[in-house]
């Protein structure tokens, strides 16, 4: 379906919807969780507020996305699927945000969610060969499929809820790679999968006023593991069905921050014969603060670098490897070059604080 003016009103409907529902119905579920004594407490140096905040906050971007994907969108077999293991993830989720269950638990469970969505037709049947000197376009995954579909949607559904450790992060990362898939879903003619993240975007959005540093609500598990969920899945539907390279890239760069953030986490665990479900504070967010960045400037440099890779993976989309390429490297360069302007300035401010301490 080319674009048209029907869609993109329709995109804009489903997404202000979806905003609207989690906007109001957020302080209503900040309330909820504390009756319900969902409530994040800090008792370890992961923790980087220093009182008491209101967790489940997950529940009113559900809802909002929940109403408006069930109001604008076609239901179709995958679609049910989705939501279906949606609604499992986030009750499991509400449970974890009271009660913190075991992860062998919560991992059993995500499993069984992934093989719901994957055998209800949200499956990665073809996968384009990344080896661009073989004759072969692509993969045939065969059986393979349902196993690599299952590995996808866990890894994609604790990957978001690693990265949920500063106020706002979690939320705008997905935020931005939702309005990422948008654009992409667009311009490749996925009006379904358009309308679904525009769904997951509204919702996010909605919620994140709430959740910006000094966050008065966090989503907990409730909201980080359902946004890994649907954005894996929605991927699914989308990305992975081109037979092209770029079925390949694409969602590794929409999803590049939480990605490297969770493959870097399980090695360095690995590396100190800890389990890779070890939690620590290594992060790369947690990185960030030692460097002497504060909560706002470490979550909108995770922002923007989430942005460029999004950019990188629409330019990918539209104009080819190689312009993404150059793309990529001149944001690399440009990063670079402030990073080690930051770390200048904050060498010199501690050297002259050092020195009036002295003095």
């Amino acid at each position: 379906m080319p674009i048209s003016l029907e869609l993109i009103g329709k995109v804009a409907a489903a997404l202000g919807v979806a905003f609207l529902i989690a906007l109001i119905t957020t302080p209503v579920v900040k309330n909820l969780a504390v009756k319900m004594g969902a409530v994040d407490v800090p008792k370890d140096a992961r923790r980087m507020h220093d009182h008491p905040i209101p967790r489940m906050g997950g529940l009113a971007i559900f809802l909002g996305f929940l109403l408006s994907a069930l109001v604008f969108v076609p239901m179709t077999g995958p679609l049910r699927g989705m939501l279906l293991g949606a609604v499992i993830i986030v009750i499991l989720g509400i449970f974890d945000d009271i009660y913190a269950l075991g992860a062998k638990f919560k991992l059993a469970v995500q499993i069984i969610c992934a093989l719901v969505a994957a055998l209800s037709g949200n499956v990665i049947t073809d996968l384009s060969n990344p080896n661009v000197f073989s004759a072969d376009l692509y993969w045939h995954l065969g059986w393979l499929s349902i196993p690599v579909t299952v590995l996808w949607i866990v890894a994609m559904t604790n990957a978001v809820n690693l990265i949920d450790g500063l106020d706002g992060l979690a939320c705008g990362v997905s935020s931005i790679s939702s309005l990422t898939l948008l654009v992409i879903s667009l311009l490749v003619g996925e009006p379904t999968v358009a309308l679904l993240v525009a769904a997951l975007a509204g919702g996010c959005l909605g919620f994140l006023p709430y959740n910006m540093n000094p966050a008065k609500i966090f989503m907990g598990d409730t909201g980080s593991t359902f946004l890994g969920f649907v954005l894996a899945c929605i991927s699914v539907q989308g990305l992975f069905k081109m037979y092209t390279l770029i079925s390949f890239v694409v969602p590794f760069l929409i999803f590049g921050l939480p990605i490297f953030d969770t493959c870097f986490a399980f090695i360095r665990r690995i590396a100190h014969g800890q389990s890779p479900m070890h939690a620590d504070r290594s992060h790369v967010h947690h990185r960030l603060i030692d460097m002497g960045f504060s909560q706002k400037q470490a979550v909108a440099v995770l922002y923007v670098i989430t942005a460029i890779l999004g950019l990188s993976a629409v330019v990918l989309t539209t104009s080819g490897p190689v312009k993404a390429m150059l793309l990529l490297l001149a944001f690399c360069a440009a990063g670079a070059v402030a990073l080690s302007v930051f770390n200048l300035n904050n060498n010199r401010r501690r050297s002259h604080d050092e020195e009036d301490e002295e003095k």
